[in-house]
This record gives C-alpha cells, sequence and structure tokens, in this order.
C-alpha cells in the first residue's frame, strides 16, 4: 500500500540485533528480520533500521521518524532484573544491545512515540518498568515453537487494532514474564495463565510475545499489528 501523492510515508525505525556474524559479511553486523520489515511495508510505511551506537541521544535519532518497532532476538541481560544468567538463557552478543533499545523504547513513550515491540522487546519493557522474566520455560512448552491461543482483554488497543477478542498466535520464546512491570497493563493471556500482550498507560504502545510477522501475510488480525502502528504514526504526522 503506497502513500497518495504528496502524502510522506510514515517513517518506522526498527532496532537491528548487532550480531557477531552474519552470513556474506566478513565480521559483525546489524540485521532486522526480513519479515519484520515486509510486514512494516505491507501495512505502508518505510522501515528503517536503528543501529545499537550512535552519537546521538535517544530523542535525537526518533525526531526523523514517526514510530518505532523494537522485533525480537536474543534473551534481555538477566542482571537487567537482578538475577545470574541461567546456562539456558543466551543474551545478545554485544552489551549495547540491551541499553540501546531500552533507551529508545523510554524516549519513544516519553514524547507520545507509537511503539509496538515484539517478543524480545516485549520482555525488555517489562523488565525496564521494574519486571521480571522466567529465564527458561519447561522444555515441553507450547510457548517454545507451536501457534496457541491468547485471550484479548476488550477495552485494549490490542482488541481495538485486531478486532478479536481472541487470537491464534505463532509463539516462538524460551522465557516469559515472571513479574509484570509497574504500571504496565496486561491485556492478552495464553491459556497456561503466561502473559501474551502489555500496553503502557500513558503511551500508544502495544508489546506482544509472540511474531504476529510470522502470518501477517495471511492473517489479518496480525497484519493488523502494523497497521495499527502505521496508522498511529500518520496520525501523529497530522
Amino acid at each position: 500500500m503506497g502513500a497518495l501523492r504528496g502524502d510522506r510515508v510514515p517513517r518506522i525505525g526498527v532496532t537491528g540485533m548487532w550480531s557477531k556474524q552474519i552470513r556474506g559479511l566478513r565480521f559483525d553486523g546489524s540485521a532486522v528480520a526480513a519479515a519484520v520489515l515486509r510486514s512494516v511495508i505491507r501495512a505502508g510505511g518505510e522501515p528503517l533500521a536503528l543501529f545499537a551506537e550512535s552519537v546521538m541521544q535517544p530523542e535525537e535519532r526518533l525526531r526523523g521518524l514517526d514510530a518505532l518497532l523494537v522485533p525480537g532476538g536474543s534473551d534481555v541481560d538477566p542482571r537487567r532484573y537482578g538475577q545470574r544468567p541461567l546456562e539456558a538463557t543466551s543474551p545478545a552478543d554485544f552489551a549495547a544491545q540491551d541499553g540501546f533499545e531500552a533507551g529508545m523504547m523510554a524516549a519513544a513513550i516519553r514524547i507520545g512515540l507509537p511503539t509496538l515491540a515484539i517478543c524480545r522487546g516485549f520482555q525488555l519493557l517489562n523488565v525496564e518498568h521494574g519486571g521480571t522474566l522466567v529465564q527458561d520455560l519447561d522444555a515441553h512448552s507450547v510457548h517454545r515453537d507451536a501457534v496457541h491461543a491468547v485471550g484479548v482483554d476488550p477495552g485494549s488497543a490490542l482488541a481495538a487494532a485486531s478486532g478479536a477478542s481472541e487470537l491464534s498466535v505463532s509463539s516462538y520464546h524460551h522465557q516469559a514474564i515472571d513479574r509484570v512491570g509497574e504500571g504496565l497493563r496486561v491485556t492478552g493471556r495464553a491459556p497456561d495463565g503466561v502473559v501474551e500482550a502489555l500496553e503502557h498507560p500513558s503511551a500508544p504502545l502495544i508489546a506482544v510475545q509472540w511474531h504476529p510477522e510470522d502470518g501477517a501475510g495471511e492473517d489479518e488480525r496480525q497484519h493488523a499489528l502494523f497497521v495499527w502502528l502505521v496508522d498511529e504514526a500518520r496520525a501523529r504526522m497530522a
């Protein structure tokens, strides 16, 4: 979906994962899942990848953007929520990653920039609000690699965006929220009680534990999350 002639396409900043090895590169690099980028484009936005290091402060970096998307990736360093890493925990390759994404989300909340946080982004949001995580779910947990149901709070932004009281979601995570961060609102849960969606009381923000980009090309209700982000960005531009 393109912009009308004369309209500016909303610029969606997407945080990249700084990794030690990316196929085709001689050394380390920064990457974003193609499915995430395609989902933003399909919703009518222009994705712009952001690197973990910058000479600019987070709010300066956000000035040229209309929304922020923090996608999935490596585990959040447990030391950010007062725990030692378990053997199964796999933090980001570079220590700057957590602080980079945490700073960008905090700045986006301060200035009211529309934000969509997915999986790792969802967990980091919770941690940065004083919450904690279960570092390793049971080996047979449905959350590790399956499709399952999520019940949606009928009064939430997630419900308004998706038009659904229940969603079938693509789940791929071995960690989960333990203690919910201060001030965050739980707006979705799996049948086993695992928190699947969070919202912020004073910012246009939806955070989900699952991967909506996995099915956004075929499932309108998953696509709707990216449409929500782009539409919120467009409204802010106006």
